[in-house]
């Protein structure tokens, strides 16, 4: 793509030194527990072209929303479409099964609920931990405080709006105007924006456009889903704009090796910061957290891990000048 176009191509490497290194600035910089691990990448990529004298650069945030961009996308869509299959009944029997077994600990669990109560199968990308596993790692204290609380109480007013407003209900509809609505604006800008920033790089993001976001939301869904081709329309706007390898190769996520390195180098650390919050505060319980961290989740973990971090460096001690 660099030969296509005639740009500069420059690459680094990244190991678990750079991870440790950027920590506490990352956290920094973050102002809030976004427990993102492609911060990581973020912020490397964006001193790299600052370093080489960029000072703004075009991103792609909103592409994935706009134009059914994730391949889990799918497996969400599958889940919807079967829940609707069910009569609530069968849902709520499925459900009873699955805790008298001990399996309702997992998505799946998650997904026939919903249908139980009539609710919308998808709530949402990048999901940590189910409900359940979050009702786990709460201290008595909290676990009591939020009794009978779910995350449905953070997406309720989200889907008010999208029923009076959406000219068709759709699944996908759904799910798009979700993620526009709560995962782009609350982590995908946020981190781009925090990182990119912090080393004086601005990042500007033409998807986001109104006028454009208007035209992509009033394609027909069958041009976005076509044979299950994601971004199908898209991809079809920009061939012969760029060259095909680009266009047709698998998507690749901007992601770190976190259960490696958290588990690896970073391990003590995030041991003992995970003590520490736990020793600190009235928040999570120890055994179930320490849990998570010894099932080498690594995924979990990070998000574990950001929110010590955070809370250290904001809330319980004076911030670094």
């Amino acid at each position: 793509m660099a030969e296509t176009i005639g740009s500069e191509h420059h690459e680094k490497l990244l190991s678990p030194k750079d991870l440790i290194d950027l920590l506490p600035r990352m956290i920094w910089l973050q102002d809030e527990p976004i427990a993102d691990a492609v911060c990581v990448p973020l912020y490397y990529v964006s001193e790299l072209a600052r370093d080489n004298g960029v000072v703004v650069a075009h991103v792609g945030e909103g592409s994935d929303e706009l134009f059914w961009g994730y391949t889990w996308w799918r497996n969400e869509l599958r889940a919807a479409k079967r829940a609707k299959r069910w009569p609530r009944a069968a849902a709520n029997f499925v459900a009873w099964g699955a805790r008298l077994l001990g399996r309702d600990k997992g998505t799946s669990y998650d997904q026939v609920t919903h249908a139980a109560a009539g609710l919308p199968v998808f709530w949402g990308g990048s999901i940590a931990f189910t409900e359940a596993q979050k009702n786990a790692i709460l201290s008595p204290r909290m676990r009591e405080k939020f009794r009978g609380r779910t995350s449905w109480e953070v997406l309720r007013p989200i889907r008010e709006r999208f029923e009076r407003n959406a000219p068709a209900e759709s699944d996908l509809a759904w799910m798009s105007y979700l993620d526009l609505n709560l995962r782009l604006p609350e982590l995908l800008l946020m981190r781009i924006d925090k990182m990119s920033m912090g080393v004086s790089l601005e990042g500007r993001v033409p998807f986001l456009d109104h006028k454009f976001v208007e035209l992509a939301m009033g394609i027909p869904e069958a041009l976005k889903t076509k044979d299950g081709v994601l971004k199908y329309i898209l991809k079809k706007a920009v061939r012969g704009v760029i060259p095909d390898e680009i266009i047709d190769r698998p998507k690749q996520g901007f992601g770190v090796p976190l259960c490696e390195w958290m588990l690896g180098e970073l391990g003590e650390q995030t041991r003992r910061a995970l003590e520490d919050l736990c020793a600190d505060t009235d928040f999570l319980d120890r055994d179930a957290v320490m849990a998570v961290m010894e099932s080498r989740n690594g995924f979990q973990t990070w998000h574990l891990l950001n929110f010590a971090l955070w809370w250290k460096a904001y809330v319980s001690v004076e911030p670094p000048a």
